[in-house]
């Protein structure tokens, strides 16, 4: 028997998902950097902005490829995270 190959379609849109869940850490680390540098720009601030970076990078990335290798995937991920259930009961009411 062969196995349930994911097609480039089903890839593709696994490949995004992961991607928009590195989004976030990585602009809330650029937003905590940004923040700290422009308080007082020198090269401390610089050093700690740019570190700060680094760890919401990693952060993203490690976070993205746990739900991607994640038995379920990023995009049910996703759908599971963006999904409203107290609306949608209202509205079969």
């Amino acid at each position: 028997m062969e196995e349930n190959k994911p097609n480039i379609f089903e890839r593709l849109t696994e490949i995004i998902g992961g991607f928009q869940i590195f989004l976030s850490p990585f602009f809330i680390g650029i937003l905590i950097a940004v923040l700290i540098y422009f308080s007082n720009p020198n090269n401390l601030t610089l050093i700690i902005a740019i570190t700060i970076i680094g760890l919401g990078t990693s952060i993203g990335l490690i976070l993205a490829l746990k739900i991607y290798k994640s038995k379920r995937g990023t995009i049910n991920f996703i759908s599971r995270i963006s999904s409203t259930p107290e609306i949608e009961k209202k509205n079969k009411k």
